[in-house]
């Protein structure tokens, strides 16, 4: 079977999976944010750290990010064009500025939406209506609860999936025999880096192997399941570490959800609620954070595409991700 990929335009939140067979092969999440990969714009180098070609750069609207391959002649204060190429990466506890390089003679673009970006790779994307199903039967649900957890069980055990300020750690966890739980680990692993959208350098922590030919048979089942995998991946060592590096344009899922739980949760809540058949005000109960996050604009938007009245209750007990939306009598 074809794989297809879907799409939803949400409040607040691009949603778009690639499905095969009822499952979701790859899945990828834009959240608006202003410094996309692909935008052009004209920004003031505000800072070159002294001896190098790196410097900070500042945006018309205040946004700033990293830049690099300045030109010897570039001095602080001059305004010049700009190229992002990395969005900002948000992890727990912090948030990597977006990476910019010059770009002189381009003028100035947006960045492409989700939609366009994978389109414009070639492939072609169903829209879908906010009352479509397409999504929770080929296991959106699922995908979400993985990415604020960070846990994803396999047959035997599960992988945990943590976003540090150095890379995207993956521990590998159960009770199987080392060998047997590094082997069953391998797929969960190749479709957690498609199914999270996880770039950049990633490590991989599997039990330890004192055998070299355990290692290695890792090593090529590993290599077998990462075969349409873009990056580079070294040997396991001694001590069961695995070390992937790949492009890095934009937060991961498990990322974004890590950083910003209210607001992820929020976006969850808001794609609920569009999705209520029965007749009455919308109910919005969930823990005063997910509340807080709400923004106006959201929230009108959702009154807007619903034609419905909405109101919010708060409930501390409930667990960020345990908001619920349901119809009331007016």
């Amino acid at each position: 079977m074809s794989a297809e990929w879907l799409y939803e335009d949400g409040i607040g939140e691009e949603r778009a999976i690639l499905v095969s067979g009822g499952s979701i092969l790859s899945a990828r999440v834009e959240w608006g944010e202003g410094l996309r990969p692909g935008l052009v714009a004209e920004a003031k180098l505000v800072k070159r750290h002294a001896g190098g070609r790196r410097g900070l750069v500042r945006f018309d609207d205040g946004a700033e990010a990293l830049i690099d391959q300045l030109a010897r002649e570039a001095t602080e204060g001059v305004r010049m064009m700009v190229r992002v190429t990395r969005a900002a990466i948000a992890e727990r506890g912090r948030t990597k500025l977006p990476v910019a390089k010059p770009a002189p003679g381009e003028a100035a673009r947006d960045a492409l939406s989700l939609r366009e970006d994978i389109e414009a790779s070639g492939a072609t994307v169903r829209v879908l209506p906010a009352t479509s199903k397409a999504f929770a039967a080929n296991g959106w649900d699922e995908l979400v609860e993985q990415a604020q957890t960070g846990e994803i069980a396999f047959p035997g055990g599960a992988i945990i999936v943590s976003p540090t300020p150095a890379m995207t750690l993956i521990d590998v966890d159960g009770a199987l025999p080392p060998l047997k739980l590094a082997l069953a680990a391998v797929d969960a692993i190749a479709d957690a880096l498609h199914r999270m959208d996880i770039g950049g350098n990633i490590g991989i922590d599997f039990p330890t192997l004192a055998d070299k030919k355990d290692r290695q048979h890792v090593d090529k089942a590993l290599a077998d399941a990462l075969i349409d995998w873009t990056g580079e991946r070294t040997g396991m060592n001694g001590f069961g570490f695995v070390q992937l590096v790949a492009r890095l344009e934009r937060p991961s899922m498990v990322a974004r959800f890590a950083r910003h739980p209210a607001a992820a949760a929020a976006r969850v809540l808001l794609r609920q609620a569009e999705r209520v058949t029965e007749p009455g005000v919308l109910l919005l109960t969930a823990h005063p954070r997910v509340l807080d996050a709400l923004t106006p604009a959201w929230e009108a938007e959702l009154a807007r595409r619903t034609g419905r009245t909405v109101q919010r209750k708060a409930d501390a007990a409930l667990a960020l991700h345990g908001a619920f939306a349901q119809a009331v009598p007016a």
